[in-house]
């Protein structure tokens, strides 16, 4: 994936744009853009809003965008993403211990 974001970016001459604030910009209005599907609907609207088709279609265009951003910004500042998410989440067992009961 990073290879593909790397090629796409290259072919298109986006490299000098591609920096760590750029990336992180970019990101965040494409998160804002995913949230903001969601901002009107009441909570049960927004557990079944990825039902509608069209918006659906919508959520993965933009989870897609924040994915490719998060991607690339990691690869620009040398974070290996699955490491990083596999400490985190070694780290996060920690913190918050799993509770044995199944409620």
């Amino acid at each position: 994936l990073k290879e593909k974001i790397r090629s796409f970016a290259k072919m298109r001459n986006w490299e000098p744009y591609h920096n760590p604030k750029n990336l992180l910009m970019a990101l965040s209005v494409e998160v804002a853009e995913l949230v903001e599907i969601y901002q009107w609907l009441s909570s049960t609207e927004a557990e079944v809003a990825h039902h509608d088709l069209q918006r659906k279609q919508a959520i993965s265009e933009e989870v897609a965008d924040i994915l490719l951003y998060l991607v690339c910004f990691a690869d620009m500042v040398n974070i290996d993403l699955k490491r990083a998410v596999l400490e985190k989440m070694a780290l996060n067992a920690i913190k918050y211990p799993a509770n044995d009961r199944v409620e």
